[in-house]
């Protein structure tokens, strides 16, 4: 493959966008279950950010070009204790598309939001806990 110059410069994660069909229930399960708080609502609620770090997760319900999926990119939220987080997540008996699992490197768990999108639930390990990571 001959290499090329390449004219687009990516700087940073602007965003993960998840598209919902039903805003009032999903907003439900992403603060509600989640535990997100809104930071901005935007297009009369149709679209709903959530700072998490250095990046944002939104949610949105814009119209039929752009629908939900299990087939798309998923967002992984990061948790501080993921035992916990599986506990909660199951008591709520929200649906599990990968049951958590453990890599050398992380646990997760792979959930899904009431419109079928998949969101992953992560714990990366510490560095004393990782085996060898590809």
């Amino acid at each position: 493959m001959t290499k090329h110059e390449n004219k687009m410069k990516v700087k940073a994660l602007a965003f993960v966008g998840i598209p919902v069909t039903d805003m009032k229930r999903a907003r439900t399960f992403y603060e509600g279950v989640l535990g997100l708080n809104a930071s901005e609502e935007m297009m009369s609620g149709k679209w709903v950010e959530y700072s998490l770090g250095n990046n944002t997760l939104a949610i949105a319900s814009v119209g039929p070009g752009w629908l939900p999926s299990d087939q798309g990119t998923g967002a992984a939220l990061e948790v501080e204790n993921f035992g916990d987080a599986i506990k909660w997540l199951k008591d709520q008996n929200i649906p599990f598309s990968t049951e958590p699992f453990e890599s050398p490197c992380c646990r997760m768990a792979i959930i899904k939001d009431p419109d079928g999108n998949n969101v992953v639930i992560h714990k990366l390990k510490r560095e004393n806990e990782k085996g060898v990571c590809i």
